[in-house]
């Protein structure tokens, strides 16, 4: 179960990745090419939000419910053991202040350029936050893991 729910998430952060840097780029065109706010872009937004969502959903089973090493880390051997071996801070602390960071930001994103008034402000709001988001995302994705663990 837990090798299944690794390559699920895996796979569903190249969803985000994707879809988040159209979503954001899109965000950027709109606000700097002065277009007009459509329901389109605010389904594309949900959409990148959802995900993101999923993704929470399956870290957090990943990490709490399924984790045979990251957790039981700190609680064996502490917190000064974890800070001092990178891969058990990159998952303990690094990846998911990022992650969970990002994803407030992406839900800024989604949820800011409701209260705007003009198409201008809400494509700025939602390239701001959206743009904030992705990249911390980014800086927070384990890019040294295989796609398929223990199926390589």
């Amino acid at each position: 179960m837990y090798a299944t729910l690794v390559a699920f998430h895996n796979i569903l952060r190249w969803v985000v990745v994707v879809l988040g840097i159209f979503v954001t780029v899109r965000a950027f065109m709109g606000w700097f090419g002065k277009r007009e706010w459509s329901e389109g872009f605010r389904k594309l937004g949900v959409y990148l939000t959802m995900s993101i969502d999923i993704q929470l959903l399956l870290g957090g089973l990943l990490y709490f419910v399924f984790s045979d090493w990251a957790l039981k880390a700190i609680l064996d051997k502490g917190m000064a053991f974890v800070m001092g071996q990178s891969e058990y801070r990159f998952f303990a602390v690094e990846h998911i202040l990022l992650m969970v960071i990002g994803i407030v930001f992406v839900h800024l994103g989604s949820a800011l350029p409701k209260r705007a008034d003009d198409s201008q402000t809400k494509f700025k709001r939602a390239a701001i936050w959206f743009g904030l988001g992705i990249l911390l995302i980014l800086g927070g994705i384990p890019w040294q893991r295989p796609l398929f663990p223990g199926m390589l």
